[in-house]
């Protein structure tokens, strides 16, 4: 055998991938994953998921083509979450390794289901990885456009907030009529459009809980199908959307803001009213939220919150306010949090190959 059908025999790749926090939130879906309206996101830096993948030539007698490991430890859960979806993708989209073993292994800079998208760096790092070895399979080794649209959809196939996560900075995922070449199937890079003031924007994540959430948010996608206040929500997201990439190109962070805050507490607000409801904030975020929006009031400093679907809040504000904000999380908010845990966070350059 020659070196180079070796190498071509067995691959392995590594890629980290990030966060994303949701501006203007998905919420309600239809189909394969699409979203019943469109969504922007700012690409966070330091909660990424690293994910390592092995292709080799799969044995005989092998039971299953994936062996998963998450922090290098077994997790039949996870295990068989990447299975099916690998199971549901390859014949179409990765004909190269449908008779590979791959050997995959996975962590987090962030506790996993407490409200951080930990789906979206995770399905986006393993569709980054899959479509590397993919690509590298068939002779080409180019990490264009192309590869990236690809890597969104498939990521999105697993997790919706997934198809996000592969770009730098700013992303919108959902056909919007202001917003050109946006598309359901994949997210669309909006960087460019982004003001200097917004491109090294902190976001401080509070884990006021880092138990995993009471509600998965597929389920919790799934509740909006029948809610009461879906179809002014799904109108309520298009105007939002509209007026936030206005300001995002402008630097008004007042209307950034605004908008920012109103769609997280809509977000909470639909599950609320959902059937059946859940409550997925905590009383501390509530505190929380006050204490920002008091400290805003008094000071005059552009500081705003946002959440996801949990009870962790994001502190969202200028790099030239972190020393004011930072003293201010230290002294009136970190002792909501459990053991004072604060992952410190802002808008980063998206995903990075490591191997």
């Amino acid at each position: 055998m020659s070196k180079s059908t070796d190498l071509k025999n067995n691959l392995s790749v590594s890629w980290s991938s990030p966060s994303n926090i949701a501006l203007v939130k998905y919420w309600g879906k239809h189909g394969r994953q699409l979203p019943r309206n469109a969504s922007v996101s700012f690409t966070l830096n330091q909660a990424k998921t690293i994910t390592r993948i092995s292709a080799s030539d799969m044995p005989k007698d092998a039971s299953t083509q994936i062996q998963f490991t998450f922090e290098g430890k077994e997790n039949p859960t996870f295990a068989r979450r990447t299975e099916q979806f690998f199971d549901a993708v390859k014949d179409a989209y990765f004909p190269l390794l449908k008779h590979k073993l791959l050997t995959i292994d996975t962590e987090n800079t962030f506790p996993h289901s407490s409200g951080i998208a930990s789906s979206a760096s995770g399905m986006s790092a393993l569709a980054l990885g899959l479509c590397d070895l993919e690509q590298q399979l068939s002779g080409v080794s180019t990490y264009d456009d192309t590869f990236y649209k690809k890597a969104s959809m498939i990521a999105r196939l697993g997790s919706g907030s997934a198809a996000r996560s592969v770009y730098p900075h700013l992303c919108v995922w959902g056909k919007h009529e202001r917003v050109p070449n946006s598309s359901d199937e994949y997210g669309i890079d909006v960087s460019a459009e982004l003001h200097p003031i917004f491109r090294d924007f902190h976001d401080d994540i509070l884990i006021v809980s880092d138990e995993e959430k009471r509600v998965s948010s597929s389920a919790g996608h799934g509740l909006m199908d029948n809610n009461p206040f879906a179809s002014v929500r799904y109108q309520q997201a298009a105007t939002n959307l509209t007026q936030i990439m206005q300001a995002l190109r402008e630097g008004d962070l007042a209307t950034f803001g605004k908008i920012t805050e109103d769609e997280a507490l809509t977000l909470h607000a639909l599950m609320m009213c959902s059937d059946p409801s859940f409550i997925l904030m905590a009383p501390q975020s509530l505190e929380v939220i006050q204490r920002i929006r008091n400290f805003r009031q008094n000071t005059g400093i552009p500081v705003y919150f946002t959440l996801d679907a949990g009870p962790n809040v994001h502190v969202l504000y200028p790099h030239a306010h972190a020393p004011a904000v930072r003293q201010f999380i230290d002294e009136s908010l970190a002792g909501f949090c459990k053991n004072r845990y604060i992952l410190h966070d802002q808008v980063g350059k998206g995903p990075e190959k490591l191997l």
